[in-house]
């Protein structure tokens, strides 16, 4: 990636934040007030940002006493409800010392496919930019579906970045960067740029580290979101958690996906 697109990432104006289940809950859950912090600094300077925040029904587990994520759709549906209030709870905790105020966005994929829901979901985030609240996205997982599910939230994020009009589209994992093949095996390479147009065949993007069966994404889902986010001119950064901070002031961490050229000042070229 060019010198000149990173330090750019620095400069954008609209930010969607995804984050996964398993690197702020159990033994990550001590990179909640982290993640938020970097959040809040970018917050401050003026940028509009949104977080799409899994979690929900892993954090909604141990208020149910179960050991591990529930099989059947209903338990689910009650982890996820008593869950996501928990789990805003925690960031708004952190966003109270800054001033900002968290607005909660439940989706199900008919809000950002079907007319409508779609524009109306354009509107309320757009609004609660506009008078400077952090949104606060997840899966509406008490009332999806089997049949109208996004799979995981990077393809949410991927799709919420869409909708809006995101400058960046920043994945945060477990891992720092993709690698050509899960990073454990011998031969396995960092990826640092992938072009809009780059041929990914022979790369064997795949599950990188174990996360106690509480999430649902892996290198495979943040390569189709990044592509999907990146077709239609935002530009996606791929990284740990542990990184967001250095991410968001535009140092040299993750995997850059190159956004397809559009018209000027959609796009961080």
């Amino acid at each position: 990636m060019s010198a000149r697109a990173r330090a750019q990432v620095s400069s954008a104006r609209r930010i969607v934040v995804k984050v996964g289940s398993s690197s702020i809950s159990g033994d990550n859950a001590d990179q909640i007030a982290p993640l938020i912090e970097a959040l809040a600094e970018t917050h401050g300077r003026g940028v509009e940002v949104v977080l799409v925040s899994s979690g929900a029904v892993a954090s909604g587990m141990s208020h149910l006493n179960l050991d591990g994520r529930p099989s059947d759709l209903a338990t689910q549906q009650a982890a996820a409800s008593v869950g996501q209030n928990v789990l805003t709870a925690r960031y708004q905790e952190t966003l109270d010392r800054h001033g900002i105020a968290a607005g909660q966005v439940l989706l199900t994929e008919g809000d950002l496919l079907n007319e409508p829901h779609r524009s109306n979901t354009r509107r309320a985030v757009n609004r609660l930019l506009d008078l400077r609240i952090m949104p606060i996205v997840n899966e509406n997982d008490t009332v999806a579906t089997y049949g109208l599910r996004f799979g995981d939230n990077d393809r949410l994020a991927a799709m919420l970045s869409v909708l809006i009009r995101a400058d960046l589209l920043l994945l945060l994992s477990d891992v720092d960067s993709l690698y050509t093949k899960p990073p454990h095996l011998p031969g396995a390479e960092r990826i640092d740029h992938i072009g809009f147009d780059a041929e990914l065949g022979g790369m064997e993007f795949g599950a990188t580290k174990a996360d106690g069966g509480v999430g649902t994404g892996g290198a495979n889902t943040k390569v189709k979101a990044a592509r999907l986010a990146a077709s239609a001119g935002t530009a996606v950064l791929v990284t740990a958690t542990g990184l967001a901070a250095a991410a968001l002031r535009g140092e040299q961490v993750g995997t850059w996906f190159e956004p397809m050229p559009t018209a000027p000042g959609r796009a961080l070229l």
